[in-house]
């Protein structure tokens, strides 16, 4: 008897040593009814085919599958179930008592067991074990009446062996159904935590390659190291910036290397304390440092972790302020110049006055000298004359006028002007060439600075060609711009001086003021304009003047040639 209930208490368990298989290959629930509904059939089949029988009654852990299989498995498991186990059960009942507990069964069991499905599915581990065993109390009260009833019944006397059958099967049903239930929930929450750990994983793994795509696409210089030294991100922007050993050329020599071997003398010193510090847990800081002509902000950052705030790291940020530093002294220079400009402009505009008296008294002073001396006089005057044309320039470049504007045609104003260059290229044996655009918009112009701009860009082209050459005049119509080209044959200017073209009193001509290219920029940038220069040394140079269009006037075109 007791063995026969042992194989019971195993065949009802199958289900659950089953869905231990199962869970460790599926990845998902959505299966999991038809699993139960095939294994726990099979174990209810196998419990009520090897049944035991106390005295007529029969005794078995049908129950238990049966229970399990409805409570996970949902409402279709638990009416495939009922078939089944109705199927079966009906052809085996061999009395009028069994077949009363049969029919008493199905009306008070499973009605009891359809309304707890639902609540059972959206219930905790624990409230699941207590529901599991409070549905199978209820059963096993209702087994235990039903067979003190049958024994009344069939007037047999009780018996040691059967009190002992009795109370074995009643503990080994609700241990089985307590078991079951919680193996279950044990799996189930195994297989959810493996499921949260690989989203987790998946997120940190997916936060760490946005973390590298931000260190690889950054402007910045980024090595990041472990709380043991060693090197685990790095971009390419600090392989540029940081002075690393020759040996160090791949990602796969640079990670995992510890840091102070990777910096090349010179950036050793500052970059390796600075990452020694952050790793002692001091705070960021900020050190300029200088490599030739390149200056880098170095900054260290200290990484800690988020639940013990231990140190688990340290990051070296590399900024290449060169740039910054360099328009902060042109920023300096400017605001310098702009001063002395203010000031030289007050005072050169006091100087004209005194020199327009100087300049008329020689005059007096030549119409009474002899005549002989008057090659002196017009020396005199046509220094004076020099000197307030400097200043005039120098007034014009210092001062911000407003200007008036008028619709105009730059080719008129080259036309204008041609014969004139004409002239002066003849007396030097050089020639001139105009290439005109077929049409260009009317631009809105000052006649008279437009004027001195293309004289000053063409004369100087002239002066560098010396006495052979041909100078080029070409426009351009690109829609929303207008470009004039002046090109000349002459020497060229190298690099160093493109530096300082536009200087004011910078000029590569020893009679020049150096404030005629100056005065050009000023006047293209109070028209909306700019000025490009494109040259080669021995080959010529051409200036490139800008002018940008008003969407308004840009498809107004002037077929006035």
């Amino acid at each position: 008897m007791l063995k026969e209930l042992l194989l019971q208490f195993i065949v009802s368990l199958l289900p659950v040593f089953a869905f231990q298989l199962w869970s460790h290959k599926e990845q998902s629930w959505t299966r999991m009814p038809v699993f139960m509904g095939i294994f726990c059939g099979a174990s209810m089949l196998l419990c009520m085919l090897s049944t035991s029988n106390v005295l007529g009654y029969d005794v078995d852990f049908r129950l238990i599958p049966y229970l399990i299989g409805s409570l996970y498995g949902g409402l279709p498991t638990l009416v495939i179930l009922t078939v089944i186990y109705a199927a079966v059960r009906i052809p085996m009942l061999d009395s009028g008592w069994e077949a009363v507990s049969f029919i008493m069964l199905l009306i008070v069991f499973i009605p009891l067991v359809l309304l707890s499905v639902r609540p059972f599915s959206r219930a905790s581990a624990l409230y699941k074990e207590r529901k599991g065993l409070l549905l199978m109390s209820v059963f096993m009260l209702y087994f235990v009446i039903s067979m003190i009833g049958f024994i009344s019944y069939s007037d047999v006397s009780w018996s040691f062996i059967m009190v002992v059958s009795l109370i074995v099967a009643v503990m080994a049903t609700l241990t089985a159904t307590w078991l079951s239930i919680f193996m279950i929930e044990s799996v189930k929450e195994k297989q959810l935590l493996y499921n949260e750990v690989k989203r987790v994983s998946a997120n940190y793994h997916n936060e760490a390659v946005k973390l590298q795509q931000f260190i690889d696409e950054t402007s910045f210089g980024v090595i990041v190291v472990d709380h043991d030294g060693r090197i685990t991100h790095f971009n390419e922007m600090a392989k540029k910036l940081f002075s690393l050993h020759s040996e160090y050329t791949s990602a796969m020599q640079i990670l995992g290397s510890s840091f102070p071997e990777v910096f090349q003398i010179g950036q050793e010193d500052a970059c390796v304390k600075l990452l020694n510090q952050a790793l002692d847990g001091e705070k960021v800081s900020l050190v300029p440092f200088v490599n030739n002509e390149t200056m880098l902000l170095l900054t260290t950052i200290s990484l800690r972790t988020s639940l013990n705030d231990k140190n688990a790291g340290a990051a070296l940020i590399a900024q290449d302020v060169t740039e910054i530093r360099h328009l902060q002294d042109e920023v300096g220079r400017m605001e310098r110049l702009s001063l002395v400009g203010q000031m030289a402009a007050s005072i050169t505009h006091e100087i004209r006055n005194p020199m327009a008296v100087i300049r008329g008294f020689v005059q007096l002073i030549q119409e009474r000298s002899e005549k002989n001396q008057g090659e002196y006089f017009q020396i005199i005057i046509d220094e004076l004359d020099r000197a307030n044309m400097i200043i005039s320039d120098f007034l014009s470049l210092a001062q911000n006028r407003v200007l008036k504007m008028e619709p105009t045609s730059l080719h008129a104003i080259i036309h204008e002007l041609i014969p004139l260059l004409m002239a002066d290229a003849n007396l030097r044996g050089q020639t001139i060439e105009v290439s005109l655009a077929e049409s260009i918009p009317l631009l809105m112009l000052n006649d008279r600075e437009i004027k001195q701009l293309f004289l000053n860009i063409a004369r100087n082209g002239m002066e560098a060609m010396g006495d052979h050459g041909t100078l080029r005049i070409k426009t351009v119509s690109f829609g929303e711009k207008i470009e004039l080209r002046i090109s000349d044959q002459g020497v060229g200017i190298s690099q160093e001086q493109m530096k300082h073209l536009f200087e004011p009193f910078f000029s590569t001509k020893t009679q020049g003021t150096g404030l005629g290219l100056p005065l050009c920029l000023s006047i293209a940038e109070r028209h909306n304009g700019r000025i490009d220069v494109e040259s080669e040394e021995g080959e010529g140079t051409t200036f490139i003047v800008t002018f940008f269009l008003a969407k308004e006037h840009a498809a107004i075109p002037d077929f006035a040639i």
